[in-house]
């Protein structure tokens, strides 16, 4: 069966609204109102994020074709909690921020795999033939260029 289901389609929308809310919330205050004039990591953040929040708006109309925004907002957290939190956790312990942080990241960490339509990823990008490096030379019976 080819079809997602419309309850799949509305937890993906749920998604991608619990995406546009939470960081339109968090994100753009700064962005559009930042507290100083400065580039540092930070701000990079910000913009970033800022942009996730962006495209997760598109994800409301286009659910399917927006997968890869959620797959991203799933492989980045699973990323730092890996690679930042877990080694803090085991060692000197996480501060105030890494606790929020691994709070919020834990949720994606539960909720995007619970609303991700598993096998329509497997058979849209894992099985489906991939795009051609190379696109094959046209073959026309008419003249060519003049």
């Amino acid at each position: 069966m080819n079809q997602i289901s419309t309850v799949r389609l509305s937890l993906l929308r749920a998604m991608y609204l619990l995406l546009v809310v939470g960081l339109g919330l968090s994100m753009w205050p700064m962005i559009i109102a930042p507290p100083g004039v400065t580039a540092n990591a930070g701000t990079v953040v910000r913009s970033l994020l800022g942009a996730l929040c962006l495209l997760s708006v598109l994800g409301l109309r286009h659910p399917l074709r927006m997968l890869p925004l959620l797959l991203f907002e799933l492989a980045w957290k699973i990323i730092w909690v890996l690679a930042f939190a877990v080694p803090m956790w085991m060692g000197p312990g996480l501060d105030a921020y890494a606790a929020d942080t691994l709070f919020a990241c834990a949720i994606g960490i539960v909720l995007v795999p619970l609303v991700l339509p598993w096998r329509h990823i497997a058979r849209q990008y894992w099985r489906a033939p991939g795009t051609p490096w190379t696109v094959p030379a046209a073959t026309t019976a008419g003249p060519g260029p003049r």
